[in-house]
């Protein structure tokens, strides 16, 4: 009894002390119970926020690739161009333009063609695409780095009609000619339009007009010469040739230099020349016409506005005063000679009322262009 005992308090002491040294080891797993559920909730809580943020940074990367992706197509396009202008269709206009998210890396200056248009002179499309593919290529050669910030952000490009109808009616295209500049954050119908005045130096307005809208330099229209070295070598041979011949014509005094009918013709000429305002055209390659935006079957002549004149309505001016100029030295040349003073009377009579109504038309058209008026008053005397 006194073992049993004995065998009994020594087991209540042993577990106890056993217990003892092997809680601190069991308690951490059963203390924290309430903490490990906090952690538990926190990682459910914070898992959608890393989830998202993940996401997020996922995304941008993938929008990052493909706009670089876009931006490489594209300056392979232009590289594999003459003139670097880019041909668009419904499905590069989708994938440039429509598909990716604003801003876009990049601005496009799209040219609207019509191939089945090219036959009408009044509409000048074939001559403006040869201007819009100067500007391509003027602004690639002023920019040669392609890895440039310059070269990058802006792209030719071109849209024909007849197989991208529908690319015409996602700008709302109803005329031609017609440029249109889309910004990195503009769509389609909502870009910036180039003006029909626009089009008047050709190339160099086209120039301006992107240099006003973004904050690129287009640099100096680069056009080819007008003579090659072949042709200039030709030229310069063909003068070597024919000058002993020509020199013996001037020194018998056999030539059209030596005709007064010449010299008067010249001078009728250089003064219309000067009158009509043709060095002025032609400096800034004014256009003869243009077509009207609300009828593309009617031409415009004048063009009401104090900042561009067309080259037709020079011409009509011109015409006028050559015709006062002409009177007037009519009647002191030629009319002073005659000895009927009746006929006298009545050329200068006919002079006066041409002359009158000559000037009477160029002071109407001023006015209608410029909407400045001029009035003629009474000497005070006659008050």
């Amino acid at each position: 009894m006194n073992s049993q005992l004995k065998l009994k308090r020594k087991s209540q002491e042993w577990f106890p002390n056993r217990f003892r040294v092997r809680l601190p080891k069991i308690w951490p797993l059963h203390k924290p119970n309430l903490s490990l559920r906090a952690k538990m909730a926190t990682l459910k809580f914070s898992h959608p926020l890393l989830l998202t943020l993940l996401l997020a940074l996922f995304v941008q990367y993938s929008l990052s690739s493909s706009d670089s992706d876009r931006v490489a197509e594209l300056l392979d396009l232009q590289s594999r161009s003459p003139s670097g202008v880019i041909h668009l269709d419904d499905q590069s206009v989708s994938r440039f333009l429509t598909t990716p998210k604003s801003p876009r890396p990049y601005s496009l200056l799209i040219f609207f063609d019509a191939l089945q248009l090219h036959d009408k002179s009044e509409l000048h499309l074939k001559e403006l695409r040869h201007e819009f593919g100067l500007v391509s290529s003027s602004f690639i050669a002023n920019n040669p780095d392609p890895s440039s910030p310059s070269r990058s952000k802006l792209f030719f490009c071109e849209i024909e009609f007849k197989e991208s109808q529908p690319s015409f009616s996602l700008f709302g295209v109803n005329a031609l000619p017609h440029v249109r500049l889309i910004g990195p954050n503009q769509t389609p119908k909502k870009s910036d339009q180039m003006d029909q005045s626009d089009y008047s130096r050709l190339a160099e307005s086209m120039a301006e007009f992107v240099e006003s809208k973004t904050s690129l330099v287009v640099g100096p229209i680069q056009r080819p010469p007008m003579f090659s070295k072949n042709q200039l070598v030709v030229l310069f041979i063909a003068m070597l040739i024919s000058a002993p011949f020509a020199l013996k014509k001037v020194i018998a005094g056999e030539t059209l230099l030596n005709d007064r009918k010449v010299w008067l013709m010249g001078a009728i000429f250089i003064y219309f020349f000067s009158v009509a305002g043709t060095m002025h055209n032609i400096i800034r390659k004014m256009p003869m016409f243009l077509t009207d935006r609300n009828d593309p079957s009617k031409l415009v002549f004048f063009y009401q506005g104090s900042g561009m004149q067309l080259g037709a309505e020079g011409f009509a001016v011109g015409f006028l005063y050559t015709i006062v100029g002409l009177l007037l030295a009519f009647v002191t040349h030629v009319l002073v000679k005659v000895r009927n003073v009746n006929t006298q009377r009545v050329a200068m009579m006919i002079a006066l009322f041409v002359s009158f109504w000559a000037v009477k038309k160029v002071v109407y058209l001023d006015n209608w262009k410029t909407g400045y008026g001029i009035h003629g008053y009474w000497p005070s005397s006659w008050n």
